[in-house]
This record gives C-alpha cells, sequence and structure tokens, in this order.
C-alpha cells in the first residue's frame, strides 16, 4: 500500500459523499445507520478521515484493516478512531458480505473543540487503541449505547438551534464514559485472555534485563512484542495489577539492581550501564524514589 493510494476526507460533507449515506444537516457532525449507506464507498483504496469517528457493527462477516492489521468484526464491537488514522477493507469481502446492523458516527474535532470535551478526548486511549482491541459489548451494553446512539441522530435531524450541539455534545460525553466503563470490564471478564498476555509480559521483561542489552526497553517495545498498541497494553497491566507499562519496568529494574547491589562488587555506575541507563545519575534518582535510599544506602545497610 502506497501512501499517495490514501484518500484524505476532510471534511463531513465529503465522509457522507465518500460513504454513501445521506447529507448531513449539521456541518461537523454525521450519524447513520449502516443499512442506510449506498455502499458506493471507494473500497478498493484506503481512506485517512481526519476527522473522529466511532463504528458499532454486528454480524457482519467481513474484514477490516486498521493501520496495516486486519481483524475480523464479530457481534458487538464498538471501535474509536481518532482523526488521521487509515482504514482499509477487502474489497471482495466488502461487496460479498456488506455489514448491514450498526452504527457510524462521524464528527469534525471542532464540533468539541470549545467544550471541555475538546481537552477530555484526547486523553481517552480507546481512540488510540488498535482494531483488534476493539470494546466487546455484551447485549445489555449494546442497547444502551444504540440508545445514546439514537438520541444524537434525533439531535441531528432537528433544525439547528442554540441548544443542538451542547446536547449531542453531553450525549458523546456520556458515551464515551460508558466506553470507558465498559472497557474496564472488558479487562476484568477476559481475564484468562489478559492473564496470559501479563505472563508473557513478565517473560520479555525477564528476558530482556537476563540479556546483554545497552538501552532500557521502551512501552512501545514491549507492546510492539506482544502485537497490541501501547495504550492498551498499559490500561490492561493498571486494571489487572494496579501498575501501568511503566511502572513495572522500574519495578524490575529496582529488583534486579537490588539482587546486583547484594550479590556481586560492581559499582553504582556499572550496575546502573548493565541496566541500560545512559546516566547513573538517573538510576540513582529512581532508585531511591522508589525506595527511600540510594543505592549505596541500600548495600551499605543490608
Amino acid at each position: 500500500m502506497k501512501f499517495n493510494d490514501i484518500i484524505k476526507i476532510n471534511t463531513i460533507e465529503e465522509f457522507t459523499e465518500r460513504a454513501g449515506f445521506p447529507p448531513s444537516n449539521h456541518p461537523l457532525i454525521a450519524i447513520n445507520r449502516i443499512a442506510d449507506a449506498k455502499k458506493n464507498a471507494p473500497y478498493d483504496k484506503p481512506m485517512q478521515l481526519n476527522l473522529y469517528t466511532i463504528s458499532m457493527k454486528d454480524g457482519s462477516q467481513c474484514s477490516m484493516r486498521y493501520g496495516w492489521r486486519e481483524y475480523d468484526f464479530k457481534r458487538g464491537l464498538l471501535n474509536f478512531f481518532a482523526p488521521g488514522q487509515v482504514k482499509s477493507w477487502d474489497e471482495k469481502e466488502m461487496r460479498e458480505n456488506p455489514p448491514t446492523w450498526g452504527w457510524i458516527l462521524a464528527f469534525h474535532p471542532d464540533f468539541i473543540r470549545k467544550y471541555p470535551l475538546g481537552t477530555k478526548i484526547g486523553k481517552l486511549k480507546f481512540f488510540s487503541y488498535e482494531t483488534n482491541e476493539a470494546l466487546h459489548m455484551s447485549d445489555e451494553e449494546r442497547l444502551l449505547i444504540e440508545g445514546i446512539m439514537e438520541n444524537i441522530q434525533g439531535e441531528c435531524k432537528r433544525a439547528i438551534d442554540t441548544h443542538c450541539q451542547d446536547i449531542i455534545v453531553s450525549q458523546l460525553d456520556v458515551l464515551f464514559n460508558y466506553s470507558e466503563r465498559f472497557y474496564t470490564r472488558q479487562f476484568i471478564t477476559r481475564n484468562s485472555v489478559e492473564s496470559d498476555i501479563v505472563t508473557r509480559f513478565q517473560s520479555i521483561l525477564h528476558r530482556h534485563f537476563e540479556g546483554e542489552n545497552n538501552k532500557i526497553i521502551t512501552p512501545k517495545e514491549m507492546s510492539s512484542e506482544l502485537s497490541m498498541s501501547a495504550n492498551y497494553l498499559s490500561d490492561l497491566l493498571r486494571n489487572l495489577t494496579g501498575m501501568n507499562t511503566q511502572q513495572h519496568i522500574h519495578a524490575y529494574m529496582i529488583e534486579c539492581s537490588k539482587n546486583l547491589l547484594l550479590t556481586t562488587d560492581l559499582s553504582i555506575n556499572e550496575i546502573a550501564f548493565s541496566l541500560g541507563f545512559e546516566y547513573p545519575a538517573y538510576f540513582s534518582r529512581l532508585f531511591k524514589n522508589k525506595t527511600g535510599q540510594t543505592p549505596l544506602e541500600f548495600r551499605n545497610m543490608n
């Protein structure tokens, strides 16, 4: 796939036209049922939407790729896409098995810019999750989210007045709050799957620090080895263990350094370099921050 083959969508008008939806009453937001699309989307080319988009799909047998990865849609999934992300489809499967149920909500960043949600949305990590980290909804959750979608659609169909935008933005805020709750539930209910990820995470840490490395492994590198986004891994670990990815890496390094301080004659600088610290002073600050003692104080006291 070449980047110059990507179709860029910058406005709601361009989005509805490309997706085959009726024109929106509001220039900055559109919400449609998937069944209302005229099926004229350019499935043969990837699209970059410079809009926030939320898709709710069910019962689809087609495949969709998000970024450069593939994912099969299943029953009751909710996906969030931030502006600038690339989506593409399998043209043959989309034409033979088009999705028949669901919603597509798209809005321009300017629609929420003057509201607190305009700042909050940048902190919602599920907009940077990969598609294979979609929100899997129960029937009850799906009905609740669909009710919010219907409320937003009802407002969008009204004649625009001074209250319209305020009401829609408040509904979006409710949608995102429920999505955060449901993602937290997902981390818990899929515990058997996620626990395996924690085990693999620990194995990667062990392998990295037991080997001869000259740099500290980063959260992004950890998530890449586990084939997931950095934000999803961090949220998963926080929900299961109470610590995010960076905190786990630091905790593991502190334990390794304690062992080296008590079982070897290596200097503080040598221990820092062996763990991948470029500057020993940073290692000493981190150690004191986590233990309340400097490395030398810890060695002398023990």
